[in-house]
């Protein structure tokens, strides 16, 4: 499908005259976005926060020094391709939008497709969930994430956590990896639990509508940006939480 996609986006760019092209910044469409990029001998932006129109060029601002600080970028070639963080702008409440369809001549590629293996894995999108349950390191024992999923199915919620979970204890899968190397969530409530609040994890829940923090360091950078925090062991919190719900 990529190859394809690869093949077709350029032929329809040419056909609309289209400089400019928008495209999702996840996983295949920053890929997407690099190929079309040197198709069309066009500059390429990705991850990109938010747009604004200024003198007659698109300023992009993106995630820069690991999200410690936000940049203000703009390419400077006619030819441009922009990747947009999903969920980076709330939906139009009305569309007057249009959609055309466009005859594309793709050649066939030469590579033939001998085998098709379906990726084990989670189907899980935390970025479309209202509701998320993070867990960090501060969660110690892998037994506890059975409490964690069940507070996350009473509030019609997901389970998610920090990169750490997921690549070095593998309790979960990385699918459910917010921050920098994960998701770029905004969900309605974000409950975390035993994360410190590094900033590799924070540029992708900080813009939730309402954090709250558990953990057992006070001092914990995540307390700060919390808008409801508790200071106890998660271990001590989950039991009485999943009470609370049920």
């Amino acid at each position: 499908m990529t190859g394809v996609q690869t093949c077709a986006l350029p032929i329809s760019a040419q056909k609309l005259s289209a400089s400019i092209i928008l495209l999702s910044s996840n996983r295949r469409g920053k890929e997407l976005a690099g190929r079309l990029a040197q198709s069309l001998a066009a500059g390429c932006l990705s991850d990109v926060n938010s747009l604004k129109a200024s003198n007659g060029k698109i300023e992009c601002l993106r995630n820069a020094l690991g999200g410690a600080t936000v940049a203000t970028q703009q390419i400077e070639t006619e030819n441009q391709v922009i990747a947009i963080m999903p969920k980076a702008f709330e939906p139009a409440p009305e569309s007057s939008g249009s959609l055309n369809d466009l005859a594309v001549d793709v050649q066939a590629s030469a590579i033939k497709v001998l085998e098709v293996k379906p990726k084990a894995g989670d189907s899980v999108d935390i970025e479309a969930a209202d509701i998320l349950v993070a867990v960090g390191q501060g969660l110690e024992n892998q037994g506890d994430l059975a409490q964690v999923e069940a507070i996350a199915k009473a509030l019609g919620g997901e389970v998610a956590c920090s990169k750490p979970v997921a690549t070095d204890k593998k309790w979960l899968s990385e699918e459910r990896i917010i921050g920098l190397s994960g998701k770029k969530c905004k969900p309605s409530l974000a409950i975390l639990l035993g994360i410190s609040g590094q900033v590799q994890f924070t540029v992708g829940i900080r813009d939730s509508k309402t954090i709250v923090a558990i953990n057992n360091d006070e001092n914990a950078d995540i307390m700060k940006m919390a808008d409801y925090v508790m200071v106890a062991d998660v271990e001590d919190v989950l039991p009485e939480l999943l009470k609370a719900l049920s």
